[in-house]
């Protein structure tokens, strides 16, 4: 690898919502690191001639027709929901700091 890459572990962690253990960040760090390591290693392969593919295996779109179906009564779509707004929205947990209750 030409270069070290600085990776800020504990930013990553926080964007990632983690709560990790001085040990755990520098475990995750020496992971990281050695995953970027290999990653450059693969940049420094001779691919010259090999034919780029996305899958192993060749995949095929199998398409069929559109057909219109009975839906699930509403109540039972929503029996499950953790609490609902006049009666018809999902309210979900706050996601991201700073959210109003709109």
């Amino acid at each position: 690898m030409a270069g070290k890459t600085e990776i800020d572990i504990r930013h990553i962690a926080e964007l990632a919502r983690l709560e990790l253990s001085g040990e755990q960040l520098e475990r995750l760090r020496r992971d990281l690191e050695k995953i970027v390591q290999y990653i450059a290693e693969l940049g420094e392969l001779d691919v010259s001639g090999v034919e780029p593919t996305a899958h192993a295996a060749p995949l095929f779109n199998v398409w069929r027709e559109d057909q219109a179906g009975g839906s699930f009564p509403r109540e039972a779509m929503l029996a499950n929901a953790p609490a609902l707004v006049e009666e018809h929205l999902i309210r979900v947990p706050q996601v991201l700091p700073g959210e109003g209750s709109n």
